[in-house]
Formats: C-alpha cells, sequence, structure tokens
C-alpha cells in the first residue's frame, strides 16, 4: 500500500468515489485533528438520552400504575358473568370445564399481564425507533464526514467504552452515549471522555450502579437482608479492567469493591430504578444525580491510596488517578497501536503512544500525533482484516453513497455479524481478524458484495474505481481479475470483496 492509500483506507474509513488522494498523507491526517467537529448537521437532529429517558419514564409509570391497579383489585370479587340461556333445542353438550372457560372473565392477574405486555411492546416499538434512527445517523456521518480519521477515533473509543442495546432501557440508549460522551472529547482529554461516559444514562443503567447500595449508608442499613439490595460492583470493576488499567495490573479484588463503594450514589434521574429511585424522582430525567442516602461512608483505600473525600467527590478522585495511571497509558497504548498497526500491537509503538499519553497528562490529541509519526502504523502490507462495521462503511463510500437507509444498514450489520451497539459484553467487539475472517463470515461479504453491485449506478467503471480507491496499491491479481469479469456488475462485485476492500 502506498502512503495515500494507507491514509484513506488505514487511518481513514475509505476513499469515496471521486476523491483525490491526499498529497501529503500525513498532513491530511493531522488537520484533521484541528478540523473536527462534534456536532455536525448530520447529527442534528439525532435523539437525545433525555429525550430517550422521557419515553422510559413514562413506560416505567405505566407499569407502575398497572401494578397499582392490579393490587387494588386483589381480594375484591370479580362480578359473576350473565348469560341468557338459549332456547334448549340449540344447546349444545358441553363439558363443565368447557362451560368455565367461555363464561370465565380473564383474572386480574391475567388483566395485569396483558396490559404489561401491551405496555412494553409500545415502549420497545419507541426504543426501537430511536434506535434505528441513530443506526442511520451514524451511517450517514461515516459516509459524509470531511474527517474520516477523526470518525474512526469516534467508533474506536465507542467501542473501548461499550454498552449493549439488548435489554430495553438499553435499546434507544446505547447510541446517544457516543454521540454525548464521546464526540464532545475525542480529540479532548481522555479524563474529560471518562468523566463523561461513565455519568452518562446508557453506562449507569448498562451496568447497574443505579441499583447499587452501600452496605453502611443510611437507606443500605435500613435494607440489610432484604432481597435485591446491596452493593454492586459491575462498573467499578469495568472502569478498571476494560476503561482504564486493563486486565492483571496490579489491582486486587479488594481495589474493585473498594471502588465500587466509593461510587454508590450514582444514579440517573428519574429511570435509575432501585431504592434510591424516590430520592431522584423530582430530578431531571435521564441525568446524572447523586444520592448521598445510598453512598458508603468513610475512607476507601484503592490501590493503597486513601481517598478521604466526602460524597460524589469521592469516586471522583479516584476516576482522576485511574485516568492518567501508568496503567491506563500502556492499556490505551496497546489497544490503539493494535487498531491501526496490527493485532500483535508493536512494543515500540506502544511504548511510544504510552510516553505521549503520560507526558501529555492524557491529551489525546498529543497521543494521535504519536500515532500518525510512527512508522509502524505504515507498513506497506495490509495491517487488518476489516470488521462488518469498517468493510460495510469503505463499500458504500466506494460507490459514491452519502446515504443508507437506516433499516437497510441496520440488516446488514445483523448479518454480517456485527449489529450495531449490540456487543453483548462491556468489552465491545474485537479488533482482531480471528473473529471476522471465518469463512463463512467471507461468503455473507460475498452475497452483500452481489448486491451493492447490482444496484449500483451503471455508470461505475470497477477498473478505473479500483486504482482511485487504492492509489498505487492495487496488485496485479485484483487488476487482472477486474479485467477478466464477465460484466460490470461481477467486476464490482469483485473489486468489493477484493484483498484491497477486505483489509486494511
Amino acid at each position: 500500500m502506498s502512503d495515500a492509500a494507507v491514509a484513506m483506507n488505514r487511518f481513514g474509513l475509505g476513499a469515496t468515489r471521486g476523491q483525490e488522494p491526499p498529497g501529503n498523507p500525513k498532513r491530511w491526517l493531522l488537520d484533521q485533528i484541528d478540523a473536527y467537529q462534534p456536532a455536525t448537521p448530520v447529527l442534528a437532529t439525532a435523539p437525545t438520552s433525555a429525550a430517550v429517558a422521557e419515553d422510559i419514564a413514562a413506560y416505567q409509570a405505566e407499569q407502575r400504575a398497572i401494578r397499582q391497579a392490579a393490587m387494588a383489585r386483589q381480594g375484591v370479587p370479580a362480578p359473576a358473568a350473565v348469560v341468557t340461556p338459549p332456547p334448549a333445542s340449540t344447546i349444545t353438550p358441553m363439558t363443565s370445564n368447557m362451560a368455565a372457560t367461555v363464561m370465565a372473565p380473564p383474572s386480574p392477574a391475567q388483566e395485569k399481564r396483558s396490559a404489561q405486555q401491551v405496555a412494553r411492546q409500545d415502549a420497545r416499538r419507541l426504543a426501537q425507533d430511536d434506535y434505528t434512527n441513530l443506526v442511520g445517523l451514524r451511517t450517514a456521518s461515516a459516509l459524509t464526514t470531511p474527517t474520516p480519521f477523526a470518525e474512526r477515533l469516534v467508533h474506536f473509543w465507542s467501542n473501548h467504552f461499550a454498552t449493549s442495546a439488548d435489554k430495553l432501557e438499553l435499546i434507544g440508549l446505547a447510541g446517544t452515549l457516543e454521540n454525548e460522551a464521546i464526540r464532545p472529547h475525542v480529540m479532548g482529554r481522555f479524563a474529560d471522555m471518562l468523566f463523561a461516559v461513565e455519568r452518562h444514562p446508557a453506562m449507569l443503567i448498562y451496568l447497574d450502579q443505579a441499583v447499587s447500595i452501600g452496605p453502611d449508608s443510611p437507606l443500605g442499613l435500613r435494607a440489610k437482608g432484604r432481597r435485591r439490595s446491596g452493593l454492586n460492583e459491575n462498573l467499578a470493576r469495568e472502569i478498571m479492567e476494560l476503561h482504564t488499567l486493563g486486565v492483571r495490573t496490579g489491582y486486587t479484588q479488594a481495589d474493585v469493591t473498594e471502588f465500587a463503594r466509593a461510587m454508590t450514589g450514582w444514579t440517573v434521574g428519574g429511570i435509575g430504578g432501585g431504592p434510591a429511585a424516590r430520592f431522584v424522582a423530582d430530578r431531571p430525567v435521564g441525568n446524572f444525580a447523586f444520592v448521598p442516602q445510598v453512598h458508603q461512608p468513610g475512607t476507601r483505600t484503592i490501590m493503597g491510596k486513601a481517598y478521604g473525600q466526602d460524597g460524589e467527590a469521592q469516586a471522583s478522585a479516584v476516576l482522576t488517578d485511574l485516568s492518567v495511571h501508568p496503567a491506563t497509558a500502556g492499556h490505551i497504548a496497546t489497544k490503539l497501536a493494535r487498531h491501526f498497526a496490527g493485532d500483535n500491537p508493536p512494543p515500540a509503538m506502544v511504548a511510544r503512544l504510552e510516553k505521549a499519553f503520560l507526558s501529555s497528562r492524557c491529551d489525546l490529541p498529543t497521543v494521535y500525533r504519536a500515532l500518525i509519526a510512527s512508522p509502524e502504523a505504515w507498513v506497506a502490507a495490509p495491517a487488518k482484516f476489516k470488521t462488518p462495521w469498517e468493510w460495510s462503511v469503505s463499500s458504500y463510500r466506494a460507490l459514491g453513497a452519502t446515504e443508507v437507509p437506516a433499516k437497510a444498514m441496520q440488516g446488514l450489520l445483523d448479518q454480517l455479524g456485527q449489529p450495531m451497539w449490540k456487543p453483548g459484553q462491556p468489552i465491545g467487539y474485537d479488533d482482531t481478524a480471528a473473529s471476522w475472517a471465518a469463512p463463512d463470515a467471507v461468503l455473507r461479504r460475498v452475497e452483500a458484495a452481489q448486491r451493492f453491485a447490482s444496484k449500483a449506478p451503471p455508470s461505475i467503471d470497477a477498473r478505473a474505481l479500483a486504482p482511485q480507491l487504492f492509489p498505487a496499491a492495487l496488485t496485479p491479481m485484483t487488476a487482472q481479475a477486474l479485467s477478466r469479469a464477465e460484466s460490470p456488475t461481477q467486476a464490482l462485485a469483485l473489486l468489493l470483496v477484493s484483498p484491497e476492500m477486505m483489509r486494511r
């Protein structure tokens, strides 16, 4: 690969049809750091966490009303069914069980379940509409962005701080985390992004922080022994293991527990649930909230350091230290090197990025400049096998698409095995070829490429398009395959699944 091809495909999201290759590839990338705009016209209509939370709050209120109505009906005999008997000659003999089935009205429990199911279906439909809308807007942003390197970094960090849009409350919220906590800070300090993510309703609900109670807090002392009340360590563990320090970097289970105690009280206004919910019922719905009544009192000792701050400030102090910890620098450096230089991160590059992170106090543009300056990221051989999302975006960009129906993109990603914001686990989607290059996965891309090619404008000539997409990087084997194709449609399909398009 030439430097221009590396810049557009490995650092960027793939060349677009008609795009001129950058004359100075490194300068082209560096300029994007300053030119990046988190708020764009494309994303102006995106659903917000506040709007999604209002829908969730309405659903939760409806469910409470249904439960209360059912409780009010308990113990009150259901009115007897009044039946006017037909003439004896028309009566069909039936068993007593059949008669009971026909004549008995639904029980209060049945009515409750039916009402709850209808409410849940309505809420899921609203959430799914928000999810699909966000999928479409993220796709449009990726296809039209003037700063594709910066956009790739948004996707990288969104996967680093992964949630999963599986349960009802997360379907609409997951995508808002990317727009509200990642995009505004992708060209800022890692610490600021970390704080924005951990205080976002999607993360607090996904990892059950909103229901965590300090055992010795005022509410915890009253709730001891009750089912489903107590300390929840999910968010504290994932912050240390996935978001900052990384696995096996010197902290212990005791440190995780102490951090979880420090984080008690962090919840979400209006929709957080759990015993703390009544204390934030009047707070703005979907906003971060702190509830002192569930905060574990006392000094916490984490990784040998004592934190004696009161209330919300205690966990904030821990987060601040974690954001600039040497282990965090190593963890972030390793993941960036893996993303841009290969599945086995070059140690020298990792050390260079780690140094940039620490010396700048986690200033991300400083780290990105060190990334661009790393020769390991500019090797000519393709370094990475594209994920389904990367391949789909680069294929659409190659065809000159600026807009794709949201449901079409959603269906495509589902088919290819990487549904958006649904990794199913806090670690996010894997970033190595082993997870995406299986024969059946490649076959699904071939089938998708054939559909793309059959719907592409007839004016697209794959033989002319290929060297534009991969300047000074098209292999003779691919060029020969394109020249021997039986039709323009077949040639375009072959280009979309060529080694140059499948790798970056």
